[in-house]
């Protein structure tokens, strides 16, 4: 029954977006919930702002107004070999805009946008049982980042304060690997969802090495609507992520480490089999974060996948 295609499609995509701004994979599980074999494709949007300044995990006073806006857009195309695999491509490109006071009281804002490094994902469903009122499925993924982003910025000290070489980087300059897994439980109109990603960093350009990063998310949500031709659901996401120091030629930064909690709305919506789309947010409840860094205020996301 459409119906049911419709509900799976929905909740799957309540978890696309994963891992920090920078690294952040969209994940269409969606498209090889119930849809069989064939072609999906998409865009994902992520816009983080980051103007809150900590030192040594604490919020501190940010006179020098500094500021970081980030929107990272990805372009996606994949194929579902059949109802249990599929393969996906995703092709990023990353917009940042920044300023803040610099040493000797002059002030930098500047701009830039370019290719990120693209990343092929392998999607393979574990396992699904589904009845009139229940369903349950279980998802992995794994993949390849490959180093197509800018990486000059690696290469310079820090900007500001609070905003460094490698919060501005569009890529790495590394070949890294991502795994990951995905669940989601509906039972009637009620169903969970939650995800987790780990990205396995190597060594990139001028010796510079990203810590490898767990990431999570998951949470509740209703189903608003549940009709044959369409669905609407709504999801209390709860997400976060580890990531220790980076290294510079095997030492450890101090400025690098991050751990953080978000709490934010996602509405999800499914028109048939062929579209589904979502939009969310998440505010941060806790950031702790190594020696001085401009942490996020705020993230938006949102995204839509077409099935033919």
């Amino acid at each position: 029954m459409k119906i049911f295609v419709g509900a799976v499609l929905a909740a799957a995509c309540a978890q696309p977006v994963l891992a920090c701004d920078f690294c952040a994979v969209y994940a269409a599980t969606e498209a090889h919930g119930d849809s069989g074999k064939g072609f999906f494709a998409g865009l994902a949007e992520q816009y983080t702002y980051f103007d809150t300044f900590q030192s040594g995990g604490r919020d501190q006073p940010n006179p020098d107004r500094e500021h970081l806006s980030s929107l990272i857009s990805q372009t996606f195309i994949g194929y579902n070999i059949n109802n249990r695999f599929g393969v996906q491509f995703n092709l990023p490109v990353i917009y940042r805009e920044w300023s803040g006071g610099a040493e000797g009281g002059d002030r930098v804002q500047d701009s830039e946008w370019g290719l990120g490094d693209v990343l092929l994902l392998g999607n393979v469903r574990i396992y699904k049982h589904r009845t009139t009122d229940f369903t349950f499925n279980w998802n992995g993924m794994a993949g390849v980042k490959f180093p197509t982003g800018d990486s000059h910025f690696l290469a310079t000290d820090d900007i500001t304060a609070g905003i460094g070489g490698h919060d501005l980087a569009l890529g790495t300059g590394s070949y890294d690997g991502v795994v990951g897994t995905d669940i989601f439980g509906r039972w009637k109109k009620v169903f969970g969802a939650a995800s987790t990603q780990y990205s396995i960093r190597s060594e990139g350009s001028f010796g510079y090495q990203f810590a490898n990063e767990l990431s999570w998310n998951g949470g509740p949500g209703v189903y608003l609507a549940l009709k044959d031709d369409y669905t609407l659901s709504f999801q209390a996401v709860v997400s976060g992520e580890y990531k220790p120091e980076d290294t510079v030629h095997s030492v450890a930064t101090d400025d690098t480490a991050m751990t953080s909690v978000y709490l934010g709305p996602q509405f999800n919506f499914t028109w048939g089999s062929e579209l589904s789309a979502n939009v969310g947010a998440d505010l941060p409840v806790s950031l702790h974060s190594s020696g001085d860094q401009i942490v996020p205020t705020f993230r938006i996301h949102a995204a839509v996948t077409w099935r033919f």
